[in-house]
């Protein structure tokens, strides 16, 4: 009798796991599962320093640096457009003084030559700058560095800048219509601020 009573519990011992094991296996693996990615998360943590507002503190940053670095009236473009104007040849000179032609420098985007006069568009100019600063470097400058890169690069030789960049047509990353739409801001830009001195762009 004994015996029986034993076979039979441990019968029912064995059907109760069976019944119970999908769950109970599906149970562990979500909880290894999760296990393993808050380890990852905190192997991440701590060979990178994660630290949500590092970027928002870098930005802030390279602004400082970048107005330190260029003149009021440029500065105060960037703020209000978000791109910078940098006439071509001789850096400084201005259509009255016979630039022929000038760049747009956006942040992460191709500096784009154009024709200050016509406001027709020349070229497109890939050039990258990425931050090896370490333990932080990655591919991309804040973006006000990535600016600042482009202004120093370009003022400082801009001949060899536009020899080494990749050049192609209008339009190949950013599209000709915003550019347009940007050249007309700056006119209107510049004359709310006092210098008529500027672009002569046609609206399409």
């Amino acid at each position: 009798m004994a015996l029986a009573l034993g076979t039979a519990a441990i019968v029912l011992v064995v059907l109760a796991w069976e019944l119970a094991r999908p769950r109970a296996i599906r149970a562990l693996a979500r909880v290894r599962g999760e296990l393993q990615r808050l380890q990852a998360r905190s192997r991440a943590a701590a060979e990178v320093g994660y630290d949500p507002g590092r970027e928002r503190r870098a930005e802030q940053r390279a602004r400082e640096l970048l107005r330190s670095c260029v003149d009021e009236r440029d500065w105060a473009m960037y703020r209000d457009l978000g791109f910078l104007r940098v006439w071509g040849g001789l850096g400084e000179r201005s259509p009255a003084a016979g630039a022929s032609y000038a760049y747009l420098i956006y942040p992460h985007r191709p500096i784009v030559a154009y024709v200050p006069q016509t406001g027709a568009l020349l070229n497109e100019y890939c050039v990258a700058f990425p931050d090896h600063t370490r333990p932080y470097g990655s591919a991309r400058l804040p973006d006000s560095d990535d600016v600042l890169a482009k202004w120093m690069a370009l003022t400082a030789d801009e001949r060899r800048l536009i020899e080494e960049a990749n050049m192609h047509l209008p339009g190949r990353q950013i599209d000709p219509d915003r550019i347009r739409r940007d050249l007309v801001r700056l006119t209107r830009w510049e004359r709310e601020t006092g210098d008529d001195a500027t672009d002569i762009v046609r609206a399409a």
